[in-house]
């Protein structure tokens, strides 16, 4: 539908809140609730894999375009990290306010837009792929992630200030000890 090329990491849904974590792996068909011939017409444009993939060496990867996320702060990390634009789909707890974070102030991320009645149809989530991907606002998100990813790695790099700050702490810690 948004005709990018994607790799899609499913779990299949279910009624409870931790049972897509427990019976990941339980379930015969891991794809049942995909629309019938969905994987057979996304042949060659993506791949769907059930419940897990390599998320870091996804991320790193060169060919990694954009990432379709929760905002979970690991998720959120991980893309900084490695400089990859953000699609901001939260769910639950400090999701919403990871994505306000990083759609309205930082400039890093777009964000799909639900429906009145709070669903967000396959035709947003396409349209916001190719937002990113080839429209001017995704222009603006990539520019933005990469100058982010670059003050990342400074602050983390042997004289950054996250480097000198934890020193500092620990500093702190051992003369605390005396």
């Amino acid at each position: 539908m948004s005709g990018q090329k994607f790799l899609w990491v499913v779990r299949s849904p279910h009624d409870k809140a931790n049972a897509t974590y427990f019976s990941a792996r339980s379930i015969k068909d891991p794809f049942h609730f995909l629309p019938i011939g969905f994987l057979e017409r996304t042949k060659g444009v993506g791949l769907v894999v059930s419940s897990w993939a390599p998320q870091v060496q996804v991320l790193s990867h060169g060919s990694t375009a954009g990432f379709l996320t929760h905002c979970g702060w690991n998720s959120t990390l991980e893309s900084i990290v490695h400089g990859v634009p953000l699609i901001a789909w939260p769910l639950y707890a400090e999701q919403r306010m990871n994505s306000v974070l990083l759609a309205d102030d930082l400039k890093v991320a777009l964000r799909v837009k639900a429906n009145e009645n709070g669903v967000v149809l396959r035709e947003d989530i396409a349209k916001c792929l190719r937002g990113l991907i080839e429209g001017d606002e995704g222009k603006v998100v990539k520019g933005k992630m990469r100058e982010l990813k670059y003050a990342t790695a400074m602050a983390l790099s042997q004289d950054g200030s996250s480097t000198k700050s934890l020193a500092e702490v620990a500093e702190i810690l051992r003369n605390q000890r005396k």
